[in-house]
């Protein structure tokens, strides 16, 4: 199956099947996911020795590379058998509303022995994000821990994961320094800086929420520096959030990283925020791609705006051509945009709003083809009262960026 006709069925379907946020497409929905097993007898063998627990499955990141559309499953409790995933973009999986996940690469990738004989370097533990690069490669950020709601397993240091996904072969695999890591250090972001013509020259960016820090890792160079900032902490003030009538209250620093198209100088703007405030901040990528000053600059690290009341976000990613940044709106169960070009306070627009498909916004991404997708995931049920199984809790969704920004203050003018 080609690329450009499961692409026609996606458009297709976005042409006739507008959900009720009137802008982006339900492509995929679960009560529970569930994960293709050899076999029914395989898949019943996992539940009763309890290595898959559907309960416990909750998808949180995606990305698309190609024909293949990838979501992680953190292991936030015990029972999630794969925590990188793949579903195949093609006429056949798109006919099943609820296909089954596949592991990536493979299952032994994803497994981890109850031994605790395997190879650190080759295992994913635990993933919350991914980014496909313009050279062909899956950069994975793997936290090193599972259980994170049950007495915490650690098993390494967080360490980046790169595959080739024309092999679909591991070609390096990075632990971050003892410098890089603090103990309240969590790195669920992961947002990749390259250029096709250029992939030897490639830099991850790595947001700490739990330490307040930017780690930079450098591909040619095979080092990383962490980088520290007032900017990258959280906003006392902004730390309230309601979710379907759930009250909670969190402290995570900065957490959404997007990147503009290169600028003269030949570097990007970087733009940031922390998870719990309100406020953009950026700074351009020649200063943190410097270890020796990127710590040390703090006049050139400045703020952008406001996105007001409720104005919280998470995930955020920029589409290169259009200049249109879309980010997660978790206090408002949306997706907002704002086109770089134009002023900030005055530009914020909702491309979506939903107290039903698109409760809690989790991740978003914009594809080479120029369609905007989002995963959905009721993460403040998952986390304090309980997934109901009988109704639908996890979805992607996807659009056009012309049809999502259509009619808003992005709209290229």
């Amino acid at each position: 199956m080609k690329l450009t006709t499961a692409c026609q069925v996606l458009l297709s379907l976005v042409a006739t099947v507008w959900a009720r946020n009137t802008r982006l497409t339900e492509i995929f929905a679960w009560n529970e996911v569930d994960y293709a097993y050899s076999s029914p007898e395989a898949r019943q063998e996992a539940k009763l020795k309890e290595l898959f627990i559907p309960a416990n499955n909750l998808p949180l990141g995606l990305d698309v590379a190609g024909d293949r559309l990838f979501v992680t499953v953190p292991r936030w409790k015990s029972g999630v058998p794969s925590t990188l995933n793949f579903i195949k973009l093609d006429n056949e999986t798109l006919k099943n509303k609820s296909p089954p996940l596949i592991p990536y690469p493979n299952w032994e990738s994803n497994s981890i022995p109850k031994d605790g004989v395997y190879n650190l370097s080759s295992v994913i533990i635990s993933t919350f994000r991914v980014r496909a690069d313009a050279c062909k490669r899956l950069w994975v950020m793997d936290t090193g821990m599972s259980d994170l709601l049950c007495g915490i397993k650690k098993y390494s240091k967080p360490k980046i994961m790169v595959y080739d996904l024309t092999t679909d072969t591991l070609i390096r695999t990075y632990f971050l320094k003892d410098d890089d890591v603090t103990p309240d250090s969590f790195f669920a972001n992961i947002v990749v800086d390259v250029s096709k013509e250029n992939c030897e020259n490639a830099y991850a960016y790595l947001p700490d929420f739990g330490s307040s820090s930017l780690v930079v890792y450098s591909w040619k160079q095979g080092d990383s520096w962490r980088v520290t900032h007032h900017f990258f902490h959280f906003d006392p003030l902004e730390g309230s959030y309601r979710i379907s009538g759930i009250d909670f209250q969190w402290t995570d620093g900065i957490f959404g990283v997007s990147l503009s198209p290169v600028q003269a100088d030949g570097y990007r703007t970087l733009y940031f925020h922390p998870l719990s405030s309100t406020r953009e901040f950026s700074v351009s990528t020649k200063i943190v791609q410097d270890k020796n000053i990127a710590s040390n600059s703090f006049s050139k690290y400045m703020l952008v705006g406001c996105r007001g009341i409720k104005g919280q976000s998470g995930a955020s990613f920029i589409h290169e051509k259009t200049g249109v940044m879309f980010y997660t709106q978790p206090n408002k169960n949306a997706v907002g945009c704002w086109n770089i070009k134009k002023d900030f306070e005055e530009n914020q627009d909702i491309v979506a709003e939903d107290e039903e498909t698109l409760v809690f916004v989790n991740d978003l991404k914009v594809c080479n083809n120029d369609n905007l997708w989002v995963l959905s995931d009721k993460l403040p049920t998952f986390l304090y009262r309980k997934i109901n199984p009988e109704e639908v809790n996890y979805r992607i969704l996807m659009a056009p960026v012309t049809a999502a920004i259509n009619g808003t203050k992005c709209d290229v003018v």
